[in-house]
């Protein structure tokens, strides 16, 4: 379950559906911010960016505009490989998660894979009956699902969902740990998650706000991937806000170097992944 000749992957959140200019001034929350910083961090060696957007009041959104313009804006300018939300918010309509990635074709969109207490205050509903259909629909459109995966039971529903032919193998794991209502983020969290994967899977690691770097180096060590970013996290250490997503990008490179690895180029992503769409200029 490690990738071919020590590359890791390195996704960067930069946006989120969380964080607003008043909890931090550096976050990217306008389409040309997030398209800037996203190509920021390509040009700093990230692989992958996942997406979010925000409506005119900054609020977490699936407004179709809004990734239309920010997508088109990252593919102008990188190669980034692309990797949509399809959660935007809570209680939306099927409809509303899939058009954009089924519009846009991006290589990669994220699949919550079971639903949760989110954050202890409102159900983050992920169905039977819409995993099956998310699947089918990413299946007819080349878009590879990224699993994510909050807590143990969504390992297992993923296993039931490749059983029956909605996942295809290999299949791409997210490790999403420390959200209220989740699995905490602590490193025997991990590997006891890690034990339960496909032999022919890949996999990444994150941990929300002081669970960041115990994750990373963890998942570095185990073999996994790694995401950074202000969706997950907006302090760069105790007290000090990160000024941007490159400079989780720049110390992750450090620390990935340290451990004798590279980054993936985006290019190399794609084929770690066997991602079929491809994000031109």
């Amino acid at each position: 379950m490690s990738n071919p000749s020590d590359k890791v992957i390195l996704t960067v959140a930069c946006t989120g559906a969380w964080p607003k200019k008043t909890d931090t001034p550096y976050v990217p929350l306008t389409p040309q911010e997030e398209a800037d910083e996203i190509v920021a961090c390509c040009e700093a060696g990230a692989s992958v960016a996942h997406i979010h957007v925000r409506d005119d009041e900054f609020n977490a959104s699936m407004d179709f505009d809004k990734f239309e313009e920010t997508v088109k804006l990252v593919r102008e300018r990188c190669d980034i490989v692309i990797n949509l939300t399809t959660s935007g918010g809570i209680g939306l309509e099927d409809e509303v998660r899939i058009r954009p990635f089924r519009e846009l074709r991006p290589e990669m969109a994220s699949y919550d894979c079971g639903s949760m207490n989110w954050q202890n205050n409102c159900v983050f509903e992920n169905s039977p009956q819409f995993l099956e259909k998310l699947a089918v629909e990413m299946n007819q459109v080349d878009v590879k699902p990224e699993i994510e995966i909050f807590d143990a039971g969504m390992v297992y529903n993923a296993l039931y969902l490749l059983k029956k032919g909605f996942l295809k193998a290999p299949l791409h794991f997210q490790f999403v740990l420390g959200v209220p209502g989740g699995m905490t983020a602590t490193v025997e969290n991990l590997v006891f998650l890690v034990n339960l994967l496909p032999e022919d899977c890949t996999w990444g690691a994150l941990g929300i706000g002081k669970g960041h770097l115990p994750i990373m180096y963890a998942a570095l060590a185990l073999g996994g991937n790694v995401r950074v970013g202000m969706e997950d996290n907006i302090l760069y250490e105790k007290g000090k806000l990160a000024k941007s997503n490159v400079e989780f990008v720049e110390r992750t490179k450090r620390i990935v170097t340290e451990l004798g690895k590279t980054i993936a180029t985006p290019d190399e992503t794609r084929l770690i992944l066997g991602l079929k769409n491809c994000n031109t200029k």
